[in-house]
Order: structure tokens, then C-alpha cells, then sequence
């Protein structure tokens, strides 16, 4: 019998596998490796860094919901509605489903004459267990607030009444409000996405496969958007300001994109999707990441992220060494003793 060797394994249309990036060790061990892409690219297209395959199209989920959320600002629905900062954070967030998300998704949905039965995302449980608990607790069920994509959701249902488009099935991509999105995801990743691989998304709307260095471009013009149209230009700004505002609608209690704009604001803006996808905005160098962990792992992709952060500057000394626990996480077993870590692998590019 022959044995397929790891070099076998997980190849991307350039016929190599994309290289050992992060690793978990248990002890003397490493117990697991996760290989993964990135990119890094300017606002011209130029991949300032990269590894493994970036040409391969990624389904980019939640990282993305930046974007997206550009639609609530150039069609003048945020305006309209009289949104703040909390609000347009929630359109770019997978939040945790706390207390303060939930209210301020229902009261959102008030405002623009809509109720949680409108949203078509999906029930589950919060991400937080302390909100989960609670909510058990007190006689409560989750509902499709509780969602993590409800904000992007009433994003959508917002652009909707404001267009005056059928609130009813506005998750179908052919529905007005997902096609004005696709034509913002056009425009920002440079990519024809008429012919892209299509699935659905676990919140139920379309999600297109895009290749990495495209989505890296997306994110650059997201930092740096000189080359859009001015509203866009806008847009864009609106909703940088509104995540370096408000972090804690982005995730939620010690959630990794949380925890890293509460110490950057507006100079990292970064977005967590499943699947082992991660996507960022640094404004003050021009820059978009995106970045891709082939077995989904999402504990990599933060860790990748991380180091990035920290290999363009973005992440200063003192702010690494307070975020040391995050960038560089330690394994704890149940009893909440330090057994190893996560850790970037050797010969890594970053």
C-alpha cells in the first residue's frame, strides 16, 4: 500500500498545498496544523504579501459584511432612518446576541416598521454563553434577534423600505436589495461574480466564491477608496468611523474583533466569517488582508490575523504585549490549566 503524503493533500488550483501556517501544541507536541492563504494587497491591485494559493475562490461569508453594509449608506436608507454608529456597526456584525445587540436590533426594526418576524435569518441560541444562560433563565427563547447576522439583516430589510422593495423574500439573490449588493461586491473585489460559484450562507443569503486576492483588493479600497465614487467615498467612511466606534456591536464580549478595535480603532478594521475566513482594513497604510484556513479553523484564522497585524506595524509593542493572550492563545484543558498553545508555525512569511 501507498501512502498519500500531506504534500498530497488540500491543493489549490496551482497544484500545491498552501503552507503550514498555524499550529497547535500540547505539551512537547504539536498536536495540530492548519494550512492557510492570505493576501495582502493595495488599492491598485499590487499583493504586497501573500502565501499560498490566493487565486482560488473562497466563499468569504460574514468577513465581508463591511461591504455589504455599504448598500445602507449610499442608497440613503441610514439616513433616512435616522441610524447612528451602533446601528451601522450591527450591519457589518456577527454579534454575539448580548443583551445590547438584541435591543438594539428589535428597536431598529421598530423604526422602520418591521418586527423580528420579518427577518429571514434564521433562529439560533446567542454565542454568549453568559446571554444564553440568561436568557434560559429567565423563561426566555431565542428568536431571530438573537441571530448574529440580524443587524445585516435589518440592513437589508431597511434598504428594502427605503427603495420601497418587497420586505418578503428580500434574501433570494435575485431580490433588488441582493442584486444592488452584488454590484457593490463587483465594484470593490474588481471581479465579474455573473458566473461565480453560488451557495447559501448559513443566515440564507447568496454568498459568491471570490478569490482571495480579489477580496484583499475589496478590503484595500474599504481602508483606501480614493478610487470609487464619491458617494461610496462616503459610504465607506461612515462605516469605518461607526466599527472604530462601536467594537462591541462588531462580535461582543471578548470576541477577537472586539478585542482588537477596542485598542486599534479605525487603524485595524477587521472581520471574522466561518469557515476559517478573516478579512481586514488598515486605513492609515492603504492596505486590505483576506485570508483563508483550508479546514475552516477559526482559532487560525485569529491567530494569522494577529500576526499580520502585528508584521505591518498595525499592532504597536505595548498593544501586542496587553493582547498577549489573544494574539498567541494558550490551551487550556477543563480545569482551566495551560497544556499548550497556538502559535504561528516556523518558516512562516509573516
Amino acid at each position: 500500500m501507498v501512502l498519500a503524503t500531506d504534500e498530497n493533500d488540500d491543493r489549490g488550483r496551482s497544484g500545491t498545498a498552501n503552507p503550514l501556517l498555524v499550529e497547535v501544541t500540547r505539551g512537547p507536541l504539536v498536536e495540530s496544523r492548519h494550512r492557510a492563504a492570505f493576501a495582502v494587497a493595495d488599492p491598485g491591485g499590487t499583493v504586497v504579501l501573500h502565501a499560498g494559493d490566493i487565486d482560488q475562490a473562497v466563499y468569504p461569508r460574514s468577513a465581508i459584511k463591511p461591504i455589504q453594509a455599504l448598500a445602507l449608506l449610499e442608497t440613503g436608507a441610514a439616513e433616512a432612518f435616522g441610524l447612528g454608529d451602533a446601528e451601522i456597526a450591527l450591519a457589518c456584525a456577527s454579534h454575539s446576541g448580548e443583551p445590547r445587540h438584541v435591543e438594539t436590533v428589535a428597536a431598529w426594526l421598530e423604526r422602520i416598521g418591521c418586527t423580528a418576524d420579518d427577518l429571514e435569518c434564521g433562529v439560533h441560541p446567542p454565542f454568549a454563553e453568559t446571554a444564553m444562560v440568561d436568557l434560559i433563565a429567565g423563561g426566555g427563547r431565542p428568536t431571530a434577534l438573537h441571530n448574529n447576522c440580524s443587524g445585516k439583516h435589518t440592513g437589508f430589510l431597511s434598504v428594502a423600505r427605503h427603495l420601497g422593495h418587497p420586505t418578503a423574500g428580500y434574501i433570494a439573490f435575485g431580490h433588488p436589495v441582493q442584486q444592488r449588493v452584488l454590484g457593490i461586491l463587483e465594484s470593490m473585489t474588481g471581479c465579474d461574480l455573473g458566473g461565480a460559484p453560488r451557495g447559501i450562507d448559513g443566515c440564507g443569503i447568496p454568498t459568491l466564491g471570490v478569490p482571495l486576492g480579489n477580496l484583499a483588493l475589496a478590503m484595500a479600497r474599504l481602508a483606501e477608496p480614493g478610487d470609487q465614487p464619491e458617494p461610496r467615498q462616503a459610504a465607506v467612511g461612515r462605516v469605518r468611523r461607526a466599527m472604530a466606534a462601536e467594537p462591541f456591536m462588531v462580535a461582543g464580549t471578548g470576541r477577537f474583533c472586539t478585542r482588537i478595535m477596542e485598542l486599534t480603532g479605525e487603524r485595524a478594521l477587521i472581520k471574522t466569517g466561518a469557515e476559517g475566513v478573516y478579512c481586514g482594513a488598515l486605513p492609515d497604510l492603504g492596505l486590505g488582508i483576506a485570508l483563508k484556513v483550508d479546514d475552516g479553523a477559526g482559532r487560525a484564522a485569529e491567530v494569522l490575523m494577529g500576526r499580520l497585524l502585528v508584521h505591518f506595524g498595525v499592532i504597536r509593542a505595548t498593544e501586542a504585549e496587553a493582547l498577549a493572550e489573544v494574539l498567541a492563545p494558550p490551551l487550556l484543558n477543563r480545569a482551566g490549566r495551560r497544556v499548550g498553545e497556538l502559535r504561528l508555525a516556523p518558516n512562516s512569511p509573516v
